[in-house]
């Protein structure tokens, strides 16, 4: 995928964190065919990532959002321009997304490795709510932005910059893998009293004849603080 942003590359990939990346390399190569985007599960090549539309209309009951420590306040709506997780050298500009027909997230589009997408109807990161971003793992070109999304754990940071100058910096609370024919729609999308994200990419084992993963990868994250860019 989808199913792909701190200072990139200094500090990336030391320790067990290199012996992961070198995995996932593997399964990459191991996996993409040449066909097409590998991470499309419908017909045009930018997949949805999730199966629901984002927001209040989900309808998964009974499973609520991973906690959260206590956050920092929510800020104004405005437009994110970059991502940066400094664990896993990202650093990308945003695309808006919107949905398809069936009403499914459309990914960043498939020939840009390094573009993460925004939910431009839903809430703006920083802004009360879930916050929604999602990234490519890999495109017929190679591996993508959000390759090692899987690797981040409680306590690493996200920052994104805003159209209104500020960046909005989050904690992780947790990453956690669902299955694509089981996503819960209300634990990643419902409402939230405070400005949360989600940073969703595919993940789990890639199935050839469907050419698609079939899990997604989804990290939960909370507002930390914010600042001047």
């Amino acid at each position: 995928m989808t199913g792909g942003p701190g200072s990139g590359m200094t500090r990336l990939l030391r320790g067990g964190m290199g012996a992961a990346a070198v995995g996932l390399l593997l399964i990459y190569n191991s996996v993409a065919t040449g066909k097409g985007d590998p991470v499309a599960g419908q017909a045009a090549p930018p997949a949805a990532v999730a199966p629901a539309v984002p927001g209040p209309s989900a309808t998964a009951v009974g499973q609520a959002a991973p906690t959260a420590a206590p956050g920092a306040p929510a800020l104004k709506r405005s437009k994110p321009t970059r991502l940066r997780i400094p664990q896993i050298a990202v650093d990308a500009p945003f695309t808006e997304l919107t949905l398809n027909p069936a009403g499914q997230l459309n990914a960043p589009p498939p020939d840009d490795k390094n573009l993460v997408g925004w939910y431009r109807d839903g809430v703006t990161p920083g802004e009360r709510g879930s916050a929604v971003v999602a990234g490519h793992v890999d495109t017929t070109k190679g591996p993508a932005v959000f390759l090692l999304l899987s690797l981040l754990v409680p306590g690493n940071k996200v920052e994104v910059s805003r159209a209104d100058g500020t960046v909005a910096v989050f904690g992780v609370d947790s990453v956690q893998t669902f299955a694509k024919d089981a996503f819960p729609d209300q634990k990643v999308y419902g409402k939230t009293p405070d400005a949360q994200l989600r940073l969703i990419t595919c993940g789990g084992t890639y199935d050839k004849k469907r050419r698609d993963y079939l899990d997604n990868v989804v990290v939960f994250a909370h507002l930390e603080s914010s600042h001047k860019a």
